[in-house]
């Protein structure tokens, strides 16, 4: 880890904002969030790291470990803010088995307090998502090429599962792929469907979802087939309800979905690269989001190390590229735009870096804010309001 330590680059980040505000502005915890780290525990990191941001300074200030356990590699936050829930994956802590830890964020402090623990119903939990009801969470197993519904309690503590469903080869493709790999899910804006990227079988899986009675039904036709080899990763839906893009992780490409919200029917209307048409090196994608006004869609690229931006046609919900961002720093697994959506944050796996930039919401462009903050393995960032 490099010598820069927490607090030092919180200053820097603070006094190297491009627009020459200082974090000293506004020192209140009004607008302010907690800013939750989930990461790989391999090798020096201890579970889940937490900062308090201020998203009308950009200041960061650091509160070190705030849940010690292994390999929380995806967190999601309810909707009411007050708790948070990790996939914890067996493939670095045998000793965790499959599981979902279940925390509560104190309020004050921001610090969390595990809840409880539940079985994911599948091989290594990689993906997680709570509907916006907070009633439920989804989970995708990566090698257990499942996905499963647990729900979530009144004291915010897990259930055990309600539903899941196993992935079979449907056989064509690339013979040494054609093993079921679920990688991630995605809620539809109304609630009503669930979106899984197959990432062993190239499918994208299309599901009925109540999630108060905690039912995860496949729809007729259960999937649809994309390209072979491009190995979908993440799914993210329109907010208008009317596409879901794919984040293709061997294609380096986001496939775009035509999506019916009245039976959750999808077709594909474009596929397009995360990549610039003169970069020749090894490449993998790692997270995508579109922003809250429908406007762009962001996905970052480990190889190439950038967040590549892309403005969205409001009519057709097709693509097109703006600009290729370098993260300043390596493998950009995951990235995430704070909640006002005036920020976004990437946590550069390889190089243990959290990288932050200012997004300009006309244009959609990305500019940075200062010295990156070091964070362990970084797998995840997750953000919840401070009250």
């Amino acid at each position: 880890m490099r010598t820069l330590n927490l607090l030092a680059a919180t200053l820097l980040l603070s006094l190297s904002l491009p627009w020459g505000v200082t974090g000293a502005d506004n020192d209140s915890a009004k607008g302010e969030y907690f800013v939750y780290i989930g990461t790989y525990t391999r090798n020096t990191s201890k579970g889940i790291y937490g900062f308090r941001f201020n998203p009308s300074t950009g200041k960061m200030t650091p509160m070190g470990l705030v849940a010690p356990i292994p390999s929380p590699s995806f967190l999601a936050v309810h909707p009411n803010q007050r708790f948070l829930y990790a996939t914890n994956e067996r493939e670095y802590e045998e000793k965790m088995g499959n599981k979902v830890s279940a925390f509560a964020i104190d309020p004050k402090s921001g610090y969390l307090t595990l809840l409880n623990r539940v079985a994911s119903q599948g091989d290594g939990p990689v993906h997680d998502t709570v509907d916006k009801t907070g009633k439920a969470l989804v989970v995708a197993n990566y090698r257990g090429g499942s996905l499963a519904v647990l729900p979530i309690q009144a004291d915010g503590s897990l259930g055990e599962a309600t539903a899941s469903d196993a992935h079979h080869p449907q056989g064509g493709g690339n013979p040494d792929r054609q093993r079921p790999i679920v990688h991630g899910v995605a809620i539809s804006p109304d609630g009503r469907f669930v979106a899984a990227a197959e990432n062993g079988m190239d499918e994208v899986r299309m599901y009925h979802f109540d999630a108060g009675k905690g039912t995860l039904i496949p729809t007729d036709p259960p999937f649809i087939k994309l390209a072979t080899d491009l190995a979908p990763r993440h799914p993210a839906f329109h907010p208008n309800g009317k596409t879901l893009y794919i984040l293709n992780e061997h294609g380096s490409s986001v496939t775009a979905l035509a999506y019916s919200a009245a039976d959750g029917a999808v077709r594909e209307i474009q596929t397009i690269s995360t990549l610039p048409a003169d970069f020749s090196g090894r490449n993998s994608t790692g997270q995508l989001q579109v922003d809250r006004a429908g406007k762009f869609l962001y996905a970052s690229n480990r190889g190439h190390d950038s967040i590549v931006v892309f403005a969205i046609d409001a009519a057709k919900g097709t693509l097109s590229p703006i600009e290729y961002v370098p993260v300043g720093g390596m493998t950009p697994r995951d990235f995430s735009l704070d909640p006002t959506g005036a920020w976004l944050f990437v946590g550069n796996q390889s190089s243990n870096t959290l990288t932050l930039f200012h997004v300009d919401a006309k244009s959609g462009r990305l500019t940075s804010a200062g010295m990156p903050l070091d964070v362990p393995e970084p797998a995840c960032i997750a953000f919840a309001r401070i009250n």
